[in-house]
């Protein structure tokens, strides 16, 4: 912030001091596919962000249970979630073009019209476009571990955050995490069971079996095979 005392008397001396977000941008070059996804469905999957709550059931054209996914990469397994389960509405959000216009392209081939997307900072729409209660399950799938101490506050999974997603969940909805990093997993965990209105799902431990609802990726499989561990948590709001 430097000579200036707060954010609010650098931006009126023209100043802009940048924000710490939920996500570092990776900007892509995209593919002549991706590039023509993202002309082809996005007026009909993507979704531009605003500062108003989204209507659902006019999102999606039907009134149906909705699944939120934070970072869906290339979105391979979100695809494949909203393939599986049609019943379901799926909203999924990605900062990396690339993985957005990937998403689109194999939606668009599976002819899906249960999957809408999003290439904004999850927090910012979780705070102006989501409305309370609204979600079903909310899904956080290999989100970046941070590794470094001196990052662990970029980490997501922070009081604060936890407890926005458990208000825009339903009584009774889930928030779905899961990680390949074992501190990480211990981590999410710690903020987890400390906070308030969430119950842990597992029967013992902190950690549950991999549902089938979540597809394994290419990634996670490689790892497996190098001898890697995945951790699933699932909490469920009661409050």
């Amino acid at each position: 912030m430097g000579q200036y005392k707060n954010q609010q008397e650098a931006e009126a001396a023209g100043v802009y001091i940048s924000k710490v977000r939920s996500f570092v941008k990776r900007e892509g070059r995209l593919t002549n596919g991706q590039a023509k996804a993202l002309e082809t469905y996005w007026p009909t999957m993507g979704v531009e962000f605003q500062e108003s709550m989204l209507d659902m059931t006019a999102l999606f054209g039907r009134d149906a249970p909705v699944v939120l996914e934070i970072g869906f990469g290339m979105g391979k397994s979100l695809v494949e979630m909203a393939a599986q389960s049609r019943e379901l509405n799926f909203l999924g959000i990605e900062v990396h073009r690339p993985g957005v216009g990937a998403c689109l392209a194999d939606a668009g081939e599976r002819n899906l019209s249960n999957l809408r997307v999003m290439e904004y900072d999850a927090v910012e729409v979780f705070k102006k476009m989501i409305p309370d209660g609204a979600l079903t399950r909310v899904q956080l799938y290999f989100p970046d571990p941070w590794h470094k101490k001196r990052h662990h506050k970029r980490r997501i999974v922070q009081p604060e955050f936890v407890e926005m997603v458990r208000q825009k969940l339903t009584i009774g909805g889930k928030f779905h995490m899961a990680t390949d990093w074992e501190p990480y997993a211990e981590h999410m965990a710690d903020v987890m069971n400390a906070a308030p209105g969430y119950t842990n799902t597992a029967d013992t431990g902190n950690y549950v079996p991999r549902p089938d609802y979540r597809p394994t990726t290419k990634f996670e499989v490689r790892g497996q095979k190098l001898g890697h561990g995945v951790w699933d948590l699932i909490y469920q709001r009661t409050e």
